[in-house]
């Protein structure tokens, strides 16, 4: 089956700088895709460029078997675009906003009153709705900037970082209106900087770095292409000696002040790296274990080094 969102090759410059540099990638209906990566990687022109907002200078571009530039209103019809600034009336009320935004969608009358109930429902306002948007929290104000975007039943949405500064209630509902559009055939891309986010609503990722596709997959399998490894941390009463650690499956990272990291091939060598720990270095003060996780790759994919908007990569070596 086509994916609903379809690019290739995209490419997009700013003057002397590249902003896209040769993007690709595609979602399927009833698909979440995290479109993630550093500031100034360029996720907010992919989405900008996918909203039919700007121009590209290379490369294609499809929205539900419309080709960009040329399909762009054919595209428009299909597609949701909820921007990470909120794009609301402060001095309107939610039914008001989401009016305006069905009369700006071209929703017939009948079909707007409906729409309108339904997604006030949706996103859990239904008791507000009548009030100022300037009197709402700012959870409230993301769920509402997510209503205006469904209003018309798209095909496909478009998400820039839609839970930003939201109280964890509000999270979880957006969450759980996010996956149920996916659930009825919705394609979303869903671009975000929370790797948690990622790891629990996208079955795939694209992480661009520098207007490039560094990586794409599955959660997982970004995580075993990084090469990141789970880790046990070990604080005992004395200092462990040299040579303590011969064990097959594990490597010393690094130990001092009574504190160790050991690098783990699976996790069933544990129970053996306490017990040569225990004999080792006395009592075992505490430990943890950390598997490796989605933010661990990113890191690992796109450095630590911090990143401004514009900037570019951090040289390697």
């Amino acid at each position: 089956m086509t994916p609903l969102i379809l690019v290739d090759g995209l490419r997009k410059r700013y003057s002397t700088r590249i902003a896209l540099d040769g993007v690709a990638l595609g979602v399927g209906a009833g698909e979440i895709v995290g479109l993630l990566g550093p500031n100034g990687a360029g996720k907010s022109t992919t989405l900008a460029i996918l909203a039919t907002l700007l121009p590209f200078d290379a490369g294609s571009v499809t929205i539900a078997a419309q080709p960009l530039p040329a399909g762009a209103a054919g595209a428009r019809r299909v597609l949701g675009f909820v921007p990470q600034r909120l794009a609301l009336y402060p001095t309107l009320s939610a039914r008001e906003n989401l009016r305006f935004f069905a009369r700006m969608l071209g929703l017939a009358s009948r079909e707007a009153v409906h729409s309108v109930t339904e997604v006030l429902q949706l996103v859990g306002l239904e008791g507000r709705a009548d009030e100022p948007v300037h009197r709402f929290s700012g959870g409230m104000q993301r769920r509402l900037n997510l209503a205006c975007g469904i209003l018309h039943r798209p095909r496909v949405l478009l998400l820039d970082e839609p839970a930003v500064g939201v109280d964890p209630q509000s999270r979880e509902h957006l969450f759980e209106t996010v996956s149920g559009l996916a659930a009825n055939g919705t394609a979303v891309l869903y671009s975000t900087n929370q790797m948690e986010e990622a790891e629990r609503l996208c079955a795939r990722v694209v992480l661009l770095d520098v207007g490039r596709v560094v990586a794409s997959g599955t959660p997982p399998a970004l995580v075993a292409q990084a090469g990141a490894s789970a880790t046990v941390r070990v604080r005992t009463a004395r200092a462990l000696p040299a040579g303590w650690l011969a064990i097959e499956g594990t490597r010393l990272l690094e130990s001092g002040d009574g504190s160790t990291a050991v690098a783990i091939s699976h996790t069933g060598v544990v129970p053996a790296v306490l017990a040569a720990a225990l004999r080792a270095g006395g009592e075992i003060l505490d430990f943890s274990l950390h598997r490796p996780t989605l933010a661990d790759a990113f890191f690992s994919l796109t450095g630590r080094a911090l990143r401004d908007e514009g900037e570019s990569a951090p040289a390697a070596g």
